[in-house]
């Protein structure tokens, strides 16, 4: 049996929870996960091998382990440390932004000297900033979890699957905007604006299933109070709790996901589908549910529909539209493929 470290002690939570799902009751390998208290916290791991770690710990805790493959699931900060991991130890990287892979030390310069000013400065002076380049260099492989994406340089890690649970039968027609309840990475001002102007006799709920703050906070109240009786509104002021994404993921009819064409990444620019991925693909094939993008989305998957001009209409018709998801990511298939992947690795 071969022996994987995984490490997760900046970012992605999710990411890290959907490899420890995925890899559970494996044959082929077994898996030590590594955590910061941040991600270990937001991550069920039920009798997983599971350590705290941080950026101090966890060269020592590699040591003398014997591990085959050691995959770091995010590398935005402690340059310095991953460079010392990849040196010592067969590396994979998961890639999230390949616009701030490529750029270069003069852009990563400049780029300091936006945004915040005092994180990057630590970032450059005391996480080794400039030593980027030579993480992703020195690993022997990198991963993105978009098919998409995938090139010459990057390698596609399957994790996705479908789940299996019971659908329930709504009373009302839901659809759930998945995501963060910002400006800065979907378009909400124009969800909000569609919604405004719906007309339908219909029954319907749309479940922004993201903390809401600032203007979309204000925007969401002010909507609430106008639209009539059969349209409700369901939002979150605070962190939306895992059990609470998972009861609307469940219910939800459909998905609407306005995501933005780009988005910034250390003040660098990225765009989604082609050098980032969304979440919102991830949500989709893990809980079986059509999803409608923006036209300008480019995506060749089945389940993601590109937006028409009667966003609502197309909604209704597009939850009554049938498509296997357990054919295609069915858990057994997915964790194979992995598997299989992995192999070719060793």
């Amino acid at each position: 049996m071969k022996k994987i470290a995984y490490i997760e002690i900046d970012t992605h939570a999710e990411i890290a929870q959907a490899f420890m799902d995925i890899m559970k009751g494996s044959l082929d390998f077994s898996v030590d996960y590594y955590f910061s208290k941040r991600i270990k916290d937001h991550v069920i791991h039920g009798d997983e091998a599971v350590f705290l770690s941080d950026s101090s710990m966890i060269l020592d805790q590699l040591k003398g382990k014997g591990y085959d493959l050691v995959i770091i699931g995010t590398v935005h900060r402690y340059f310095n440390t991953f460079l010392a991991v990849t040196k010592k130890y067969s590396t994979a990287v998961i890639a999230h932004n390949l616009n701030f892979i490529k750029a270069s030390k003069l852009d990563l310069m400049k780029s300091v000297f936006k945004g915040d000013i005092i994180f990057r400065l630590k970032l450059w002076l005391k996480e080794g900033l400039f030593y980027k380049t030579r993480v992703y260099h020195t690993s022997r492989a990198l991963f993105v979890l978009d098919e998409a994406l995938i090139s010459e340089k990057y390698q596609f890690l399957p994790l996705f699957y479908t789940r299996d649970f019971a659908k329930t039968q709504n009373d009302d027609f839901v659809v759930v905007i998945p995501g963060g309840v910002s400006q800065k990475r979907r378009d909400y001002a124009y969800i909000f604006k569609t919604i405004q102007r719906l007309s339908t006799h219909k029954r319907c709920r749309f479940v922004f299933l993201g903390k809401a703050g600032g203007s979309e906070l204000k925007q969401l109240k002010s909507l609430s109070e106008k639209i009539p009786e059969n349209i409700k509104i369901t939002y979150f002021s605070e962190r939306v709790s895992s059990e609470d994404f998972e009861q609307w993921m469940r219910k939800a009819d459909v998905l609407w996901c306005p995501i933005q064409q780009s988005t910034e990444f250390f003040s660098m620019e990225e765009i989604y589908g082609r050098t980032k991925m969304t979440g919102n693909l991830g949500d989709a094939i893990a809980y079986g549910k059509m999803a409608v993008f923006p036209g300008n989305y480019p995506s060749r998957l089945a389940f993601i529909i590109p937006e028409k001009e009667n966003a609502f209409e197309q909604l209704e018709t597009i939850s009554n539209t049938p498509f296997d998801f357990h054919k295609t990511y069915g858990r057994r298939d997915v964790q194979k493929k992995l598997e299989q992947f992995l192999r070719g690795l060793l």
